[in-house]
Parts: structure tokens; C-alpha cells; sequence
């Protein structure tokens, strides 16, 4: 079964560029993670599943410290939920930069990593 969390809103500091890295910007962050979650179809137990609570939590954690490259902000946060949560079999996290600073209009940038066990 596939558990999806798609575009988590957050302010961040992430970019290359000082002026990036000082004022900030907003991100989206959507994720996907495959796992065996069948028993929580009979049962309705929390237990039986994956929190979603946890995995937003680790989003909004990591998002807190500030890199240069989006692809870096992906691989911490996927590399951190496959840690923590050793039911998931495989995630698809996408890190999306609102209008980033290219010279002209963009709605956003964005990165996406698969990784699996």
C-alpha cells in the first residue's frame, strides 16, 4: 500500500545564493512511501500503520536546517524516515522551491528522490 503526504507547506532556508539562505522561502515537500499496512485495514489500530504525525514531523525537522542544494534537503529527509520508520520498503520524496531565483518566472524548482531497501 502506498501512504502519500502531499505538498507540506513550509518556510525554509535553503539555497545557494546569501541573500536565499538569509530571507528565506517557501517550500512544498510531498512524499510517498510504500509499505505492508494491511493488517490496519481490518483492524483500524494506529499500530498497524505508519503515523503520518512522525513522518511530517521529520519533514518540518529537517527542513529546519538549512542547506544549499534541494537534492541535499531530499536525501536527509528520505534517508532519516527509512531510518526511523523500518516498516517502509521504499519512498519518493519531492522538495519543491516557490518561484525560485533563475531571472525569470518559475512557480517552482524541484527535486525528487526514490529510495528503497
Amino acid at each position: 500500500m502506498k501512504i502519500k503526504l502531499k505538498d507540506i507547506r513550509l518556510f525554509a532556508r535553503h539555497g545557494v545564493m546569501q541573500d536565499e539562505q538569509t530571507i528565506g522561502a517557501w517550500f512544498r515537500v510531498s512524499l510517498s512511501v510504500s509499505a505492508d499496512v494491511e493488517k490496519a485495514t481490518f483492524t483500524d489500530n494506529l499500530e498497524d500503520t505508519l503515523s503520518y504525525a512522525t513522518m511530517a514531523d521529520i519533514i518540518k525537522e529537517e527542513m529546519e536546517k538549512p542547506s544549499k542544494l534541494l537534492e541535499h534537503v531530499a536525501g536527509r529527509m528520505a534517508r532519516r524516515i527509512l531510518i526511523e520508520m523500518p516498516d517502509i520498503k521504499e519512498l519518493t520524496i519531492t522538495v519543491s522551491k516557490e518561484n525560485p531565483p533563475i531571472g525569470m518566472e518559475c512557480e517552482s524548482s524541484s527535486v525528487e528522490l526514490t529510495l528503497g531497501r
